[in-house]
């Protein structure tokens, strides 16, 4: 343990170093300028100034943002960085040789394998006992031992019955009046008939007319002799036992499964098994049955599978060992690498990419695991659909993070004055008017002409469709909201009118196009926080666009018409989010409030 305390240390330094050592280094600032993603120094003293859209912009004075051309704002001395979010410059990223990989993307199916071991047993159904089907005296036994193979039909003992030979003797009778009553030749018959004496056996009787003293008994049923219950000299009554009968052409597979796994298992679900006693051979069977009962000592249920067994190489109580793999369709959950998880006792942590940033950001993430599937684990709560997580450099940036002292596996209760509510949004759906909605969503149809245009690369029809914006906004009302959700609607109309502004102003398609991805920020961040009525729109996502970076925009139609690449790549993308009537943000996390833990060792 502390061998390995010590190496997350020396790896947080590496990353430290690497994440907060170089973050001034004159050639990184360089290299940002290049990329015109200049981060701007922030003095000692005097008031800061940042971006609204991009609050990783730090400047000692006022001006425009280096990202979006909007104007900067003072920024206030109480708000702090979200501790569960950690930033890296890309050059620590690509030494630390972080990898990602996108929740969901493969289309494949995944399976979770669950192994199983048991017993072979006799199918209880196919037990038998072999009875004496008239009282008598055992005069010989055909079959003499336990274990012996018993065929149907097969002689099996020869038995004296005084109560047979006086039937025989009322048949010889009831002959000789057959011409007056044919019916107590028929009754006598009968009665030998009802002590399983087979017809053959009569007819000799009657032809001969001698009568016989001692009788056949033969085998009503196949199977392997478990219990053999008389021996020669025996009386035995009607319906007695003689012998107790397994046929073993079927046997039973009896597995033992956890509570764990039990509500995996189904009936009709395959397992493959293999036994010891028979090498290099691999045996199919689907359970049948799952033991409603758990054993209250060794925690286990039953899993009963049936299998053919025709030359009876399959023996009761050889053991055996199975595999039930249980396949998954990777559409209808949602699975994470194994690489991606962190565990920590009962806690499972992963890092999530904080998309559409400059500045590479990671968030600590709490989450709970499902079933194993595969190299997957399914994930049942805290990750969803289309999110990036660090497959490869989690405890690199664990590392890091703790000693920046954020939120990490070792640092997790960290006490925090206030989480950053920039990456969460308010909810103003329920005291937002219609009229309101209907506003914005007509405002929203002139984004849409903008959308329209940048997807068939026009420069022109563009700039004229952000003139529509223009026009359109000054007919939102906005003395129809009250109070907080009044001052996040100026907010957000002041950046369409920058955005929208630049765009009108721009004969570059590519500058249009780098505006748009700020401007359909704001709409969809406007559309979610007041709602837009009955209507329904479509929040879309390129990986691609922003130079890899990726980007959003809004559609009212499902079908995927990308804006940002036009007939280059008019498909690419993915529906990320629908907004309708129904739809609600999500509340921002509970802030922590318990102490930084202490580790004692």
């Amino acid at each position: 343990m502390i061998i390995i305390t010590i190496a997350a240390i020396l790896i947080g330094f590496g990353a430290g170093y690497l994440i907060f050592g170089t973050a001034t280094d004159s050639s990184l600032l360089k290299n940002a300028h290049d990329h015109n993603e200049e981060l701007a120094t922030v003095s000692d003293d005097g008031a800061i100034w940042t971006c609204s859209m991009h609050p990783q912009i730090r400047q000692n004075e006022p001006g425009d943002c280096p990202l979006c051309g909007m104007d900067l704002i003072p920024l206030e001395e109480n708000k702090s960085d979200d501790p569960l979010v950690l930033k890296m410059t890309p050059e620590a990223v690509k030494l630390a040789n972080i990898q990602t990989t996108i929740i969901g993307a493969n289309t494949g199916n995944s399976a979770k394998i669950i192994r199983l071991s048991g017993k072979i047993q006799a199918d209880e159904r196919l037990a038998s006992s072999q009875v004496a089907h008239v009282p008598g005296r055992i005069e010989k036994l055909f079959v003499s031992f336990t274990g012996e193979q018993v065929n149907k039909g097969q002689k099996i003992a020869l038995l004296y019955s005084p109560e047979l030979i006086t039937a025989q003797r009322e048949l010889l009778e009831a002959l000789k009046l057959q011409a007056l009553n044919p019916s107590l030749v028929e009754a006598a018959r009968n009665k030998l008939r009802y002590w399983k004496i087979e017809n053959s056996e009569i007819e000799r009787i009657e032809q001969s007319r001698i009568i016989q003293e001692t009788f056949t008994v033969y085998a009503d049923e196949s199977g392997i002799v478990t219990n053999r219950r008389v021996s020669v000299g025996d009386y035995v009554k009607q319906g007695e036992s003689l012998f107790a009968l397994m046929n073993l052409r079927k046997v039973w597979i009896l597995f033992d499964a956890y509570e764990e796994n039990l509500a995996t298992i189904k009936v009709g679900d395959k397992i493959e098994f293999t036994t010891p006693s028979i090498a290099n051979k691999t045996f199919e069977t689907r359970v049948t049955f799952i033991d409603p009962v758990i054993d209250p000592v060794t925690r286990v249920a039953s899993i009963r599978t049936e299998v053919q067994n025709p030359n009876g190489s399959l023996k009761p109580e050889m053991l055996v060992y199975g595999i039930l793999r249980k396949t998954y369709n990777a559409a209808s959950v949602t699975t994470v690498p194994k690489s991606a998880v962190l565990w920590t006792g009962t806690r499972s942590v992963v890092y999530v990419k904080v998309p559409d940033m400059a500045i590479p950001s990671f968030q600590f993430r709490e989450v709970e695991i499902g079933d194993e599937q595969g190299d997957n684990y399914q994930i049942l709560n805290g990750l969803e659909f289309g999110e990036e997580v660090v497959t490869y450099g989690s405890f690199t940036i664990d590392a890091a993070a703790q000693l920046n002292n954020q939120a990490s596996m070792m640092n997790r209760n960290v006490l925090v004055k206030e989480i950053n509510q920039s990456s969460y949004l308010p909810d103003y759906t329920e005291n937002t008017p219609l009229i309101f909605k209907g506003q914005l969503f007509n405002l929203a149809t002139t984004y849409l002409n903008l959308k329209d245009a940048l997807v068939a690369t026009n420069g022109e029809a563009a700039k004229e469709a952000a003139r529509q914006i223009l026009s359109s906004l000054s007919e939102v009302d906005v003395s129809l909201l009250k109070k907080d959700a009044r001052n996040y609607w100026i907010t957000q109309r002041s950046a369409i009118e920058a955005h929208s502004e630049t765009i009108a102003a721009s004969p570059d398609i590519e500058k249009q196009r780098k505006q748009f991805d700020f401007l359909s920020q704001v709409f969809i961040k406007s559309v979610k926080v007041f709602g837009i009525g009955e209507a329904t729109l479509y929040v879309q996502h390129c990986p691609m666009a922003n130079d890899n970076e990726g980007a959003d925009w809004l559609s009212d139609v499902e079908e995927i018409r990308n804006p940002y690449f036009g007939d280059v790549m008019l498909a690419c993308g993915i529906v990320k989010t629908i907004i309708d009537a129904n739809f609600k943000n999500p509340p921002a996390p509970k802030v922590i409030k318990t102490q930084q833990s202490v580790h004692k060792h």
